[in-house]
Protein backbone atom coordinates (compact mmCIF):
# COMPACT_ATOMS: atom_id res chain seq x y z
CA UNK A 1 0.00 0.00 0.00
CA UNK A 2 0.99 3.43 -0.73
CA UNK A 3 1.39 5.46 2.25
CA UNK A 4 -0.12 8.86 2.07
CA UNK A 5 2.77 11.19 2.87
CA UNK A 6 1.09 14.50 2.14
CA UNK A 7 1.18 16.61 5.23
CA UNK A 8 -1.30 19.34 5.76
CA UNK A 9 -0.24 22.94 5.21
CA UNK A 10 1.24 24.68 8.16
CA UNK A 11 -1.75 26.97 8.37
CA UNK A 12 -4.10 23.99 8.44
CA UNK A 13 -1.98 22.37 11.11
CA UNK A 14 -1.99 25.59 13.15
CA UNK A 15 -5.67 26.19 12.70
CA UNK A 16 -6.83 22.72 13.59
CA UNK A 17 -4.33 21.66 16.18
CA UNK A 18 -5.90 23.72 18.96
CA UNK A 19 -9.65 24.08 19.22
CA UNK A 20 -9.39 27.12 21.46
CA UNK A 21 -8.63 29.50 18.53
CA UNK A 22 -11.32 31.97 17.66
CA UNK A 23 -12.80 32.26 14.23
CA UNK A 24 -10.88 35.53 13.60
CA UNK A 25 -7.60 33.89 14.52
CA UNK A 26 -8.41 30.99 12.22
CA UNK A 27 -9.18 33.41 9.38
CA UNK A 28 -5.92 35.26 9.97
CA UNK A 29 -3.96 32.03 10.06
CA UNK A 30 -5.56 30.74 6.85
CA UNK A 31 -4.93 34.05 5.09
CA UNK A 32 -1.36 34.59 6.24
CA UNK A 33 -0.21 31.10 6.76
CA UNK A 34 1.35 29.89 9.94
CA UNK A 35 2.52 32.80 12.06
CA UNK A 36 4.85 31.70 14.83
CA UNK A 37 4.19 34.88 16.80
CA UNK A 38 0.50 33.97 17.05
CA UNK A 39 0.44 30.18 17.08
CA UNK A 40 2.27 27.27 18.61
CA UNK A 41 4.14 24.59 16.72
CA UNK A 42 4.89 26.74 13.69
CA UNK A 43 8.25 26.34 12.08
CA UNK A 44 8.42 29.58 10.13
CA UNK A 45 6.32 32.46 8.87
CA UNK A 46 5.81 32.57 5.14
CA UNK A 47 6.92 35.54 3.07
CA UNK A 48 3.34 36.39 2.14
CA UNK A 49 2.13 36.34 5.72
CA UNK A 50 5.08 38.48 6.75
CA UNK A 51 4.24 41.02 4.05
CA UNK A 52 0.55 41.10 4.93
CA UNK A 53 1.32 41.40 8.62
CA UNK A 54 3.71 44.29 7.94
CA UNK A 55 1.13 46.04 5.77
CA UNK A 56 -1.58 45.56 8.39
CA UNK A 57 0.59 46.82 11.24
CA UNK A 58 1.75 49.76 9.09
CA UNK A 59 -1.85 50.61 8.23
CA UNK A 60 -2.87 50.51 11.89
CA UNK A 61 0.06 52.68 12.97
CA UNK A 62 -0.51 55.04 10.03
CA UNK A 63 -4.20 55.27 10.87
CA UNK A 64 -3.45 56.07 14.51
CA UNK A 65 -0.92 58.76 13.55
CA UNK A 66 -3.29 60.23 10.94
CA UNK A 67 -6.13 60.32 13.46
CA UNK A 68 -3.88 61.99 16.04
CA UNK A 69 -2.73 64.64 13.54
CA UNK A 70 -6.30 65.23 12.34
CA UNK A 71 -7.54 65.55 15.93
CA UNK A 72 -4.78 68.04 16.85
CA UNK A 73 -5.43 70.10 13.72
CA UNK A 74 -9.15 70.08 14.41
CA UNK A 75 -8.62 71.32 17.97
CA UNK A 76 -6.18 73.97 16.77
CA UNK A 77 -8.61 75.12 14.08
CA UNK A 78 -11.44 75.36 16.59
CA UNK A 79 -9.28 77.47 18.91
CA UNK A 80 -8.22 79.69 16.02
CA UNK A 81 -11.84 80.15 14.91
CA UNK A 82 -12.84 81.04 18.46
CA UNK A 83 -9.97 83.53 18.71
CA UNK A 84 -10.82 85.09 15.34
CA UNK A 85 -14.47 85.43 16.35
CA UNK A 86 -13.41 87.10 19.61
CA UNK A 87 -11.09 89.48 17.72
CA UNK A 88 -13.88 90.35 15.29
CA UNK A 89 -16.25 91.11 18.19
CA UNK A 90 -13.59 93.29 19.83
CA UNK A 91 -13.02 95.20 16.58
CA UNK A 92 -16.75 95.82 16.20
CA UNK A 93 -17.00 96.97 19.82
CA UNK A 94 -14.01 99.28 19.40
CA UNK A 95 -15.58 100.70 16.22
CA UNK A 96 -18.77 101.53 18.11
CA UNK A 97 -16.78 103.13 20.94
CA UNK A 98 -14.80 105.24 18.46
CA UNK A 99 -18.01 106.45 16.79
CA UNK A 100 -19.43 107.41 20.18
CA UNK A 101 -16.24 109.27 21.04
CA UNK A 102 -16.37 111.17 17.75
CA UNK A 103 -19.99 112.14 18.35
CA UNK A 104 -19.17 113.20 21.89
CA UNK A 105 -16.20 115.22 20.64
CA UNK A 106 -18.43 117.00 18.12
CA UNK A 107 -20.95 117.84 20.86
CA UNK A 108 -18.16 119.11 23.11
CA UNK A 109 -16.77 121.24 20.29
CA UNK A 110 -20.15 122.80 19.59
CA UNK A 111 -20.71 123.41 23.33
CA UNK A 112 -17.25 124.95 23.66
CA UNK A 113 -17.86 127.19 20.64
CA UNK A 114 -21.19 128.32 22.12
CA UNK A 115 -19.50 129.09 25.45
CA UNK A 116 -16.76 131.08 23.72
CA UNK A 117 -19.36 133.02 21.74
CA UNK A 118 -21.26 133.82 24.95
CA UNK A 119 -18.00 134.93 26.57
CA UNK A 120 -17.33 137.32 23.68
CA UNK A 121 -20.85 138.73 23.94
CA UNK A 122 -20.50 139.18 27.71
CA UNK A 123 -17.16 140.97 27.27
CA UNK A 124 -18.73 143.25 24.66
CA UNK A 125 -21.67 144.01 26.95
CA UNK A 126 -19.31 144.70 29.88
CA UNK A 127 -17.23 147.03 27.69
CA UNK A 128 -20.37 148.89 26.60
CA UNK A 129 -21.53 149.20 30.20
CA UNK A 130 -18.11 150.46 31.25
CA UNK A 131 -18.16 153.04 28.44
CA UNK A 132 -21.71 154.03 29.31
CA UNK A 133 -20.78 154.28 32.97
CA UNK A 134 -17.74 156.39 32.09
CA UNK A 135 -19.81 158.65 29.88
CA UNK A 136 -22.37 159.03 32.66
CA UNK A 137 -19.59 159.81 35.12
CA UNK A 138 -18.09 162.24 32.68
CA UNK A 139 -21.41 163.90 32.01
CA UNK A 140 -22.17 164.16 35.74
CA UNK A 141 -18.84 165.60 36.50
CA UNK A 142 -19.17 168.05 33.63
CA UNK A 143 -22.68 168.96 34.75
CA UNK A 144 -21.40 169.47 38.33
CA UNK A 145 -18.69 171.64 36.96
CA UNK A 146 -21.27 173.57 35.00
CA UNK A 147 -23.48 173.85 38.05
CA UNK A 148 -20.62 175.01 40.23
CA UNK A 149 -19.68 177.54 37.66
CA UNK A 150 -23.25 178.77 37.56
CA UNK A 151 -23.41 178.95 41.30
CA UNK A 152 -20.17 180.79 41.46
CA UNK A 153 -21.36 183.24 38.94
Amino acid sequence: MLQHTDTPLKSDKCVYQNDSYSMLQNLLLITWGCIPELTKDCQDMTNASSTYLGIAIGAVIGGIISWWIYNRQKKTTEKQDLTLTHIKELNERHGRILKRLEESDKRHDSALNAILELNKKMEYIIERQDKLHESIQTSRSSSKDDNTEKVER
